[in-house]
């Protein structure tokens, strides 16, 4: 069977979280945008127009919101690990996903757009 490439997005979640090393962060919280490539085979539910065919991506926004809003996290890379393994988890359908994450108001003295993290995870390799 030839390999698909087929991918969903959701970009531009915006959340309001808590998440960063320093007690200020803990305390006063700050933006985070969060892109998502969620990678499946879609070309059954694209033939048959059969939404239990596919993943809701209703779902999928709603998990990542629950995480990043609910949950805390000293590292970025930390809210990426757990997002990325609880779509997996959670979407058997799901061959990979991609995450991008951005902190626009790091605390960072300097002048910056944003600092961010992407990463690519795939039950493949866990």
């Amino acid at each position: 069977m030839p390999e698909r490439s087929d991918r969903l997005f959701i970009r531009g979640i915006a959340v309001f979280a808590r998440h960063g090393l320093h007690a200020a962060e803990a305390e006063l919280g700050q933006r985070f945008d969060i892109d998502l490539v969620l990678e499946l085979d879609t070309s059954e539910a694209g033939r048959t127009d059969d939404y239990s065919r596919t993943v809701c991506y209703g779902t999928v926004f709603e998990t990542v919101r629950a995480i990043a809003e609910n949950e805390r996290f000293k590292l970025i890379e930390a809210l990426g690990e757990t997002i990325a393994e609880r779509l997996l988890a959670d979407f058997p359908r799901l061959t990979a996903v991609e995450i991008e994450i951005r902190k626009p108001s790091a605390p960072v003295a300097g002048i910056f757009d944003t600092i961010g993290l992407s990463i690519r995870r795939d039950r493949a390799s866990g």
